[in-house]
């Protein structure tokens, strides 16, 4: 079985399977979650110096920040092959 992806921006590619959430940076423990990711090392910038709207959480602890809205992803995320 092909592992499925979803684009989160920019031609950028995540494993459908190892997304956790998709949350909104709004909310403050939000953004210390995203500042501690960069702190570790583990944060992955997707969103080509345009404003951050939405903050993807993978099974490997790492954080994805995308351009995207959440809602746009949940769609893509919900798409049937």
């Amino acid at each position: 079985m092909a592992a499925k992806f979803v684009n989160v921006g920019y031609g950028n590619l995540v494993a459908v399977s190892r997304i956790v959430s998709v949350a909104s940076p709004d909310a403050a423990p939000i953004k210390r979650m995203v500042q501690d990711a960069r702190d570790a090392g583990c944060l992955i910038d997707v969103s080509c110096g345009k404003k951050t709207r939405s903050v993807i959480v993978t099974d490997s602890r790492h954080v994805i920040i995308s351009s995207l809205e959440p809602e746009a992803l949940e769609m893509l995320l919900n798409q049937e092959d």
